[in-house]
């Protein structure tokens, strides 16, 4: 069987996962986030781990910047896995950023020939190095890059059919589902996607006044190293 790399579980990543699945790929998946560890494995993929540890998740439920030294030790387990796939999906998106590079240059030289990457975040720069926004490229060694940004319109049904599906959850959720009192419509003004939402409620207009203002999340933080001074006895006995 085909073996599946999807980089970034939120909504895309694990459509990807399952459709994969459903298809009889091995599917293996990494987020920075860890807690989508469970959503990754509850749909039979294998979680990747990187040997660093640094919690990648932001406001609003988004991945963050990591650090440097995060990137380095991410960019050497991608190195492994980009040896043994057959495609690799990317996911990953920053909010109010460009897209971060995944699949650098020297994950794409050790790729099989025929191998695929399909960039979803094209559209924000991509998270493969080569992608050009709404082409499909061949790499020299034969990889093939899809960097197609209008997915949804290319499969208009389907899309439909899962926005739709999405909304009436969503709906659902705020509303008959959660509420005490059957048959009573009620709204949690505690939650944010709810607040972000509403227009008017009660009488009262809330947009764009009472809506929640986005937080971007912080800077990554470089690794302190903490300077050590040792006795003259201690530097000879290194030096020797």
């Amino acid at each position: 069987p085909a073996k599946v790399l999807v980089l970034g579980a939120g909504v895309a990543g694990l459509a990807a996962i399952q459709t994969a699945k459903n298809m009889g790929a091995i599917v293996r998946a990494f987020d920075v986030r860890p807690v989508t560890k469970e959503q990754v494995e509850s749909m039979g993929a294998t979680f990747l781990e990187v040997p660093y540890k640094e919690d990648g998740s932001g406001a609003g439920g988004y991945a963050k910047e990591m650090s440097d030294e995060f990137k380095k030790a991410q960019a050497q387990m991608m190195l492994e896995q980009a040896k043994d796939v057959d495609i690799i999906i990317t996911t990953a998106l920053i909010p109010g950023r460009k897209a971060p590079v995944l699949v650098n240059e020297d994950m794409l030289s050790v790729m099989k020939p025929g191998s695929v990457c399909v960039d979803l975040a094209a559209a924000n720069g991509g998270n493969v190095m080569q992608t050009v926004a709404d082409e499909v490229i061949t790499t020299d060694n034969g990889i093939k890059i899809i960097g197609y940004t209008d997915l949804p319109s290319r499969l208009a049904s389907t899309a439909s059919t899962l926005f739709s599906n999405n909304v009436a959850k969503f709906i659902l959720s705020i509303g008959p589902q959660t509420t005490k009192e059957k048959g009573v419509f009620q709204m949690d003004l505690n939650d944010d996607a709810v607040q972000n939402m509403l227009i008017a409620y009660d009488g009262e207009a809330r947009w764009p006044d009472k809506i929640t203002p986005f937080t971007p999340p912080p800077p990554p933080k470089s690794a302190v190293v903490e300077e050590v001074e040792l006795t003259e006895e201690e530097s000879l006995a290194l030096a020797n």
